[in-house]
């Protein structure tokens, strides 16, 4: 079985103008990411992603000079490809030497071609290695008054795809006997709507019930938290999304996770999935456990 030709973006450019930042914006995004791979296995890793039983359309490779005598080879990589039928981007990244220059000091890194010289020695060894690559970029980005998620956003909106744009937010149940979820962006402790562990006739069951869901449910103040919930959660959804955050977790505690929490969740969960740019997955985490 054999696939369409991938859709292939070459990520290159100056070190510390945002490669890694790219490159796990394009992961964010869906694509699937393949960092520092030599030139020479541009083409070879196209061929397996054409004929893979399972398609991967969405191939980003990062080449940059940490490839040392590899990278030379860039340009004749490129060519050869460019001759077949793949569907291939050239990104470059480039920044300002003095803002280059403030993001090595920052980390306390050498630049990779600086040696025994300078930093700017390095910086501009890279600047005259990368002159006819520069030259037959695609997309060229100058990063300098651009922070990562300024970067992360420009990105996202020249290369996303179908529905990798989306928020992705897991609403999960727990008990609170159980721990607090590690991974929460947002914790709300619903313990204050009467448990149905002390209704011997609801006890065995779970939140996923129609009888213990439409007790909880129906239990004051229980719908208009639900409601009053998700409308708090609209603006701070949309700031997710300005900010590039693409995956986020809602956590709805009781006492062990079994009734009201994951009643609760599942009403939170439809009420997000009404949502047009936001995916839901729903989560109990404690079910079962007692």
């Amino acid at each position: 079985m054999t696939n369409a030709s991938p859709e292939l973006l070459v990520v290159t450019g100056m070190s510390g103008a945002g490669r890694s930042t790219v490159g796990n914006a394009l992961e964010d995004l869906g694509w699937y990411v393949v960092d520092n791979l030599p030139p020479q296995m541009l083409g070879p890793i196209s061929d397996l992603f054409s004929v893979s039983k399972t398609p991967l359309p969405k191939l980003a490779v990062v080449i940059d000079v940490r490839g040392r005598e590899f990278f030379t080879e860039l340009l004749d990589s490129l060519a050869l490809l460019r001759e077949r039928s793949i569907n291939l981007r050239l990104i470059f990244l480039e920044a300002t030497d003095s803002a280059l220059v403030k993001r090595f000091e920052s980390v306390r890194r050498p630049h990779p071609l600086q040696a025994t010289g300078t930093l700017l020695d390095g910086i501009e060894a890279e600047r005259q290695q990368l002159i006819s690559v520069r030259e037959s970029a695609d997309v060229v980005i100058d990063t300098t008054e651009l922070n990562i998620h300024q970067l992360s956003t420009q990105i996202a909106e020249q290369f996303s795809f179908n529905e990798s744009t989306k928020l992705h937010i897991v609403v999960e149940s727990f008990g609170f006997k159980y721990g607090t979820p590690t991974d929460a962006d947002h914790i709300a402790d619903v313990r204050f709507i009467p448990n149905p562990f002390w209704n011997e006739e609801l006890r065995p069951f779970t939140g996923e019930d129609g009888e213990v869901s439409k007790f909880v449910l129906g239990a004051a103040g229980a719908r208009e938290f639900i409601d009053h919930y998700v409308a708090a959660l609209g603006p701070v959804l949309k700031g997710y999304a300005r900010e590039n955050k693409r995956y986020a977790t809602i956590a709805i505690g009781c006492t062990g996770g079994k009734h009201r929490s994951v009643a609760v969740s599942t009403e939170i969960m439809k009420q997000l999935s009404l949502i047009p740019e936001i995916s839901v997955t729903l989560k109990h985490r404690d079910l079962g456990r007692e």
